[in-house]
């Protein structure tokens, strides 16, 4: 079986773990000091959370941010709404050209703030960022933390 990993520094466990685990909807494989990891079927993902409160506490390095790719606007619609039901704050994006493609999208931070995505691809698009005037870079993980939570529906990227 092949899966991505995907190993975050985070700053504290006990909250990316309950974060994670209402986000993927699964209990975490491993458990140790200063350690958790997640084995998720589907999507078939292996996360590794690694804490450093050095490091955690934000996005680091090189990372941009994070997602899921899912067959099509109505499992975009039930992410958010099982998201929402674990209360987290989310931000639905809906028609936004983005990365080369119209998509469908719900986005919610991590407690360190790093940036998830449920996405569909909608359509093939001519340009990498969005047409809708936000001013926001394509694909980025600039979400404002006012806006996630606040139940909006927009049609900008990012």
């Amino acid at each position: 079986m092949s899966r991505v990993q995907l190993a975050l520094n985070v700053a504290d466990l006990d909250a990316a773990v309950d974060f994670y685990r209402r986000l993927l909807g699964a209990e975490p494989a491993k458990r140790r000091p200063g350690y958790a990891n997640f084995a998720v079927a589907e999507p078939p993902l292996k996360l590794v959370l690694i804490e450093n409160k050095e490091r955690g506490g934000g996005v680091t390095g090189a990372l941009n941010h994070l997602g899921v790719e899912v067959d099509g606007p109505d499992e975009v619609a039930a992410a958010a709404d099982r998201l929402a039901g674990q209360s987290l704050d989310t931000l639905v994006e809906e028609n936004t050209t983005c990365c080369y493609a119209r998509q469908d999208k719900v986005w919610v931070n991590d407690p360190d703030g790093a940036p998830w995505e449920f996405y569909t691809v909608l359509a093939d698009a001519p340009q990498a960022e969005n047409t809708a005037g936000s001013g926001a870079g394509c694909c980025t993980s600039g979400i404002e933390p006012d806006v996630v939570g606040s139940g909006a529906t927009v049609s900008a990227c990012c």
